[in-house]
């Protein structure tokens, strides 16, 4: 007779994968789908990271348990010129992918952990499976979905027999919204007041469609992780390689998850970590293909936007990322009279009668019945469209010849709400 821990017998698969493998079922089974839900790039990974990954391909050594040298200290420069943040190299770790860091740092940190709702799928999970608490700090559609500094403060204040650790990602998925200097100082200076680690997770920190992004580790070095790594803005998913930079104040905890790491995953493949390396230079290669996603997901982005807010979807304007968290509350009396009462019975019945597929908002930690739902904008061959940026605007006529799909799938969706 098997055991089964209590704090995952009624865990389900992240619902990010449970969407794909849904959509891929669909799509198996000879249906048209859109695939709107699982937050993959669609960009490739750029050419001269594919050649080192070849050039390097015949290494077959166990690396260190924090990470290949050379790799960490390209990150350790990347930071420096990028942000101004001075980080250690023997504080830098790598894993394989951020997922699994951030598991690993929760397991160290025996703390409470803060999340602002929304938040990506998969924060609350690990906390639940670790037996952590989970407190969410609530934002609204009038605030953009971003915390306010003082939402923090007051919980902290009625709370404060407890460590706490604040997970802040930005631009944000599910949103695409982040935070302006003014913001990041605001919550930077509470936290530093309360004592909260924030694990920043910037994941998506280089497609700000601007190119424009600031970390709060530059206003609260010595309390803040920076979580990133190469899945979304060089298009290596497949690849995991994630990164943590941890300031030298939380040393131990680098030194722990990498005790850790030793029992567990050992270290990260080989080849990957050498070809890492030439992804981290960000000479004008790389900067270049950088300025053509951003450029690319800017303009849907906008086209989402207007799209969707002409037909009563409330969204604001993303920042960043790919994603859109569009509120259809406006629509309650129609979708209600459609027998839809939650974002997931919307989200159920939009696959069935576009064939769009995206998530309901309170997989992402918001009320059920709060009419909300995720869409990644990314079901387009980005190999394509990269190439053609190179030489065209990116306009409607652009986005209808090379992200056809997504376009279509958005169409659609306005369309369905205009029928209602």
């Amino acid at each position: 007779m098997s055991c089964v821990n209590m704090n995952v017998v009624d865990l389900p698969l992240s619902a990010t994968l449970e969407i794909n493998e849904k959509s891929n079922l669909m799509i198996a089974q000879g249906k048209k789908v859109y695939k709107l839900g699982l937050g993959q790039s669609p960009f490739p990974v750029p050419v001269p990271v594919v050649e080192s990954l070849k050039k390097y391909a015949y290494i077959k050594d166990y690396l260190p348990v924090k990470g290949l040298y050379e790799l960490r200290e390209a990150v350790r420069k990347y930071y420096l010129k990028s942000q101004g943040i001075e980080i250690e190299t023997d504080n830098i770790l790598i894993g394989p992918g951020s997922k699994e860091l951030m598991f690993i740092a929760q397991l160290v940190m025996y703390s409470e952990l803060l999340l602002p709702s929304p938040s990506w799928v998969s924060y609350a999970p690990q906390a639940k499976i670790l037996g952590r608490k989970v407190s969410w700090l609530n934002t609204t559609k009038a605030n953009d979905w971003l915390l306010k500094a003082g939402t923090l403060e007051e919980y902290c204040k009625n709370n404060p027999n407890t460590s706490k650790v604040m997970i802040l990602n930005y631009p944000n998925n599910p949103t695409g919204k982040t935070y302006n200097e003014g913001q990041l100082k605001e919550i930077a200076e509470v936290a530093r007041r309360f004592g909260v680690i924030i694990i920043s997770d910037e994941i998506y920190g280089e497609l700000h469609h601007e190119g424009k992004h600031i970390s709060i580790a530059k206003f609260y070095p010595e309390g803040t992780i920076i979580s990133s790594g190469l899945s979304k803005w060089c298009g290596a998913g497949g690849w995991r390689l994630g990164t943590f930079a941890i300031p030298k104040e939380l040393s131990w905890l680098a030194d722990k998850m990498a005790s850790v790491a030793s029992e567990t995953f050992t270290s990260v493949s080989a080849p990957i970590q050498y070809a890492s390396i030439r992804a981290f230079e960000f000479d004008d290669e790389i900067v270049d293909y950088l300025n053509r996603s951003r450029r690319i997901l800017k303009g849907l982005a906008l086209y989402i936007y207007d799209s969707f807010n002409k037909v009563g979807i409330d969204t604001p304007l993303a920042d960043g990322a790919f994603y859109y968290l569009p509120d259809f509350s406006k629509l309650k009396d129609k979708l209600n009279r459609k027998g839809i009462y939650t974002s997931r019975q919307l989200c159920s019945t939009v696959l069935d009668e576009t064939s769009v597929a995206f998530l309901p908002g309170d997989d992402f930690g918001r009320p059920s019945d709060e009419f909300t739902a995720r869409i990644a904008y990314v079901d387009f061959d980005g190999e394509v469209a990269l190439e053609a940026a190179k030489k065209e605007e990116v306009d409607e006529k652009f986005l209808r010849k090379y992200c056809a799909n997504t376009i279509e799938a958005i169409d659609r969706v306005c369309d369905w709400v205009s029928g209602l």
